[in-house]
């Protein structure tokens, strides 16, 4: 190999999918309605995956999954005092 081919393999290139975005979103989606504890942290995790692997769309999805989530946390505290 020569070094122009090792220094392009050892740098993070940017990556044409967004695969990790969409699924941070659809677990952001998720947590807004079920369990936000855990459906929310993967969906911050699988974001902040995608950051580090410089995804056009995850730095949305970061602060997406993190709205979701406080959401879904609000959304259960209320359901909860309401049946109370």
């Amino acid at each position: 190999m020569t070094e122009t081919n090792q220094a392009a393999n050892n740098e993070p290139s940017k990556s044409g999918s967004n695969l990790l975005s969409i699924i941070s979103f659809v677990l952001a989606a998720v947590a807004v309605v079920f369990i936000p504890i855990l459906f929310g942290g993967a969906a911050i995790i699988t974001a902040a995956v995608g950051i580090t692997r410089k995804e056009r769309l995850s730095k949305i999805a970061l602060i997406v999954a993190i709205v979701a989530t406080i959401a879904g946390f609000v959304l259960g505290a209320l359901v909860l005092s309401a049946s109370a």
